[in-house]
């Protein structure tokens, strides 16, 4: 097995590659011969690179249309199997992870790993509002924790909506991981006069798949989930690493960086590779 340090450069592309496109670390150390636990601590440490970089560059954006949601997973052992001994601690059983997407440039400007609640809702937003240099209409899901976090964190100066989602009863013989079929949905103007027809939840939801779809510690009915937060924390930072910077958009046809202005060309995971490098 490979260790951390005698890792090179194409080593590292390859490993950072296979995690990007959602495999799991047990399947990386099939196909590339390093280790686990090398695998682990690269993630750890090039995620660390990836949110610093990108809590940095996220300043002062011209976003005009913001969407906002959560996506639950959970580390250590579902919410009902925490020991007594870990119960009510961070990162034993439920984590939500807070999103927000730029609905014209596709840009993910801001993330927070943490649990459902106001007191993170407010962290959240606060941290949202840092990142832009002019007013934005925001639309946010039906979640009340939302409300006094806007209010807190941007007063007045800023246009947003509720779209609370209708969902019918399930229907007999469907499983507990089936979905209840939405039935319609209602639209609130909570803040001054948001534009009616922007209000939408579509493309964050959609990029809720995207995060099931490329990281393993997403997937349903796995033992793939996240022993240690930090590990979630980690991939979820080169995850949105790779899709900001990365992964060229197909309608767009650019990345959403350079939709916003962040970058002049698509990177690779070379690219990514270099930044942790330097570090």
């Amino acid at each position: 097995m490979v260790t951390m340090n005698r890792l090179s450069t194409e080593q590292r592309i390859q490993v950072v590659s296979a995690l990007v496109e959602g495999s799991s670390i047990r399947s990386i150390v099939h196909m590339t011969g390093v280790s686990k636990n090398t695998i682990s601590k690269l993630l750890v440490e090039l995620g660390k690179v990836c949110s610093d970089y990108q809590d940095k560059i996220m300043r002062n954006l011209t976003c005009k249309r913001l969407q906002c949601d959560e996506i639950w997973a959970f580390c250590y052992v579902k919410q009902k199997n925490v020991p007594e001994e870990y119960k009510g601690e961070f990162g034993y059983g439920d984590i939500w992870t807070w999103t927000a997407m730029d609905a014209d440039t596709k840009l993910v400007p801001g993330w927070l790993v943490g649990l459902r609640d106001a007191e993170w809702a407010s962290a959240f937003i606060k941290d949202l509002a840092g990142r832009f240099s002019n007013r934005v209409q925001l639309t946010i899901d039906g979640h009340k924790a939302y409300l006094e976090a806007v209010e807190s964190a941007v007063g007045s100066d800023i246009d947003y909506a509720m779209l609370v989602k209708i969902y019918g009863n399930k229907q007999p013989g469907e499983t507990r991981y089936s979905p209840a079929d939405c039935t319609g949905s209602k639209t609130l103007s909570i803040q001054d006069k948001p534009e009616l027809e922007y209000v939408s939840t579509s493309y964050i939801e959609r990029q809720n798949l995207t995060m099931r779809m490329s990281m393993r510690r997403f997937t349903r009915l796995t033992n793939g989930f996240s022993k240690k937060v930090e590990n979630l924390e980690a991939a979820i930072a080169l995850h949105f690493m790779n899709y900001n910077f990365c992964r060229v958009h197909q309608t767009l046809k650019k990345t959403p960086a350079m939709a916003a202005g962040l970058a002049k060309y698509p990177w690779t995971i070379r690219d990514i590779i270099d930044l942790f490098e330097k570090h």
